[in-house]
């Protein structure tokens, strides 16, 4: 199981997502470029001392990530979380080897990334909301995956 992020506009949201990865075992991938600059201090306050035991890579685009995902690396499923799905995350069978997709804060996930994507999940909200905090959305998916696949780590 993974995380990926397209292109993160906001340093505090991309700290506590690495910060859920590395607390959980998930691996993140980042797909820039980031709308901060990398070491901004706002991304490592949200990460605090976590950041250190994320396992973490980078790609310098969407074409770059999906070039590494086609040459062997992180092979399964590339699930997007979107507003735009049809499925329910918690009516979505997740496979130990997703994915889990979070497009921009500030636009979303573009069109190449919805054509690339095996399946696109939503969190059910209340009617008239638009969508949820997107480091919010990654632990309400990720945790209903973990649950799904019995990957949480063992306590």
């Amino acid at each position: 199981m993974r995380l990926a992020l397209f292109e993160p506009d906001i340093p505090q949201n991309t700290g506590a997502i690495l910060r859920l990865g590395a607390c959980l075992g998930v691996a993140v991938d980042i797909i820039e470029p980031c709308g901060f600059v990398w070491d901004d201090r706002r991304l490592r306050r949200a990460g605090m001392d976590y950041l250190e035991g994320v396992d973490l890579r980078r790609h310098v685009s969407l074409a770059a990530f999906l070039a590494a995902r086609a040459g062997g690396e992180s092979g399964g499923r590339l699930v997007l979380l979107t507003t735009r799905a049809a499925v329910s995350h918690v009516a979505f069978q997740f496979q130990p080897g997703d994915t889990l997709v979070l497009g921009r804060e500030s636009a979303g996930a573009p069109e190449a990334l919805h054509q690339a994507a095996d399946a696109r999940v939503r969190v059910p909200l209340t009617p008239g909301m638009r969508s949820l905090n997107v480091a919010l959305a990654a632990g309400i998916v990720l945790g209903e995956a973990l649950r799904q696949t019995h990957l949480y780590p063992s306590t």
